[in-house]
């Protein structure tokens, strides 16, 4: 039998599911750049250029970032600084993002080379 307590609780867990981790706090302020007109910016399971490809996303494709990338660069650290120094920062590092490549809800982490992404 279905009470409301449980209605309720399905409804929670189902939100929790299908919404970014509550842990990470993400931003959507970056988007794929400087990308052949031809080609697509490849979201990597690890950040590896020889990491299994996840997803691909062509120019101006909005990106949530999680914040984190190598190297010691945290997005959230550099935001006040310009544009233009902020793509600087990332230009030789990997940075992690979260997406939902199927379009499903079925959300996950992912990484992208800084090369190919700025702030909008």
């Amino acid at each position: 039998m279905i009470t409301s307590r449980n209605f309720f609780a399905a409804i929670v867990v189902a939100c929790a599911i299908s919404a970014p981790s509550a842990n990470a706090a993400t931003f959507a302020a970056w988007e794929v750049a400087n990308v052949d007109w031809d080609d697509v910016l490849n979201v990597r399971a690890w950040p590896s250029s020889k990491s299994a490809i996840r997803a691909g996303y062509p120019n101006g494709t909005p990106l949530t970032m999680t914040g984190r990338c190598m190297n010691g660069v945290d997005l959230k650290d550099i935001v006040t600084l310009p544009k233009w120094d902020q793509a600087q920062k990332v230009r030789y590092t990997w940075c992690e993002v979260w997406h939902d490549p199927t379009g499903t809800g079925e959300w996950q982490n992912g990484w992208v080379y800084g090369r190919y992404i700025r702030p909008q």
